[in-house]
């Protein structure tokens, strides 16, 4: 039997945000390098579908030293901003993927059904981000942190961020270009000379690493510390003893790259 569905194609922000409402019933496409497989596997059948493509809702911007990035910008986009950003950016798969996933459909993304999703996460965390998003109570800024949990119920119109004054990005590699992420740190040194962490493919969203950040000035022992923020499972990539033998690592590196760049 065909499922059904109603397709809506706002032409501006204020339309998309109208159409949007309060998500409920609402299936939201970007790029489609997500949802679309998950439609055409039967994994969802969306009753309504938002298509986001002539919103008005890509594009990076700057003033001074803040970024603003559209939800519907292509990853490809941010390749060439600083680290861990641009650098995380890159590692997406490969430039065909890139070009057609969005930033707000990766910050968006959830657990895939075998792998983790959703690298620029980590990246975004530790830069500081905070989104700009429409839903239920209207359209609210968040740091990402907040909106990560809720990400399912809102619809991301842009994020933005201060660029820090250094950053890193470490990831497990992986032999294939479509290969998902296992395991990725970022890291940042922020104006102000606060240090974030942040992970992905250490829990079911990305994750600030508190306990790493507070011992940043020590990057081993921060390796360490990071195993106390973070709840590891096994996936089709990795399991979680893999991981925790490997996040101290990647956090010491990450934070040795910093201490370069100091």
């Amino acid at each position: 039997m065909t499922h059904a569905t109603d397709v809506l194609i706002p032409g501006s922000v204020d339309e998309a945000v109208a159409l949007f409402g309060d998500g409920d019933g609402v299936t939201v496409i970007g790029g489609g390098t997500i949802v679309v497989p998950e439609i055409t596997y039967g994994r969802r059948a969306p009753g309504r579908t938002l298509m986001l493509g002539r919103a008005g809702l890509a594009g990076v911007s700057r003033s001074g030293s803040r970024v603003t990035i559209g939800a519907a910008t292509p990853v490809q986009d941010l390749v060439g901003l600083a680290a861990p950003v641009g650098p995380c950016a890159s590692n997406v798969a490969d430039r065909e993927v890139r070009s057609q996933g969005t930033v707000g459909g990766n910050l968006c993304a959830g657990e895939g059904p075998e792998v983790p999703r959703g690298d620029l996460q980590g990246a975004l965390l530790a830069v500081g981000a905070t989104v700009r998003s429409a839903g239920s109570g209207g359209i609210t800024e968040e740091p990402l942190e907040d909106f990560l949990p809720r990400r399912g119920e809102r619809l991301i119109l842009d994020v933005s961020y201060d660029e820090p004054a250094a950053g890193a990005f470490v990831a497990l590699d992986r032999p294939h270009a479509h290969d998902y992420t296992a395991l990725a740190v970022s890291a940042a040194r922020l104006a102000d000379g606060s240090v974030r962490v942040a992970a992905t493919g250490a829990g079911w969203h990305g994750t600030r690493l508190p306990s790493a950040e507070a011992k940043a000035d020590d990057p081993p022992a921060a390796g360490d510390a990071a195993l106390a923020d973070v709840t590891l499972h096994d996936d089709a990539l990795a399991s979680a003893w893999y991981r925790g033998k490997t996040l101290p690592v990647l956090v010491r590196r990450a934070l040795t790259q910093l201490k370069e760049h100091a």
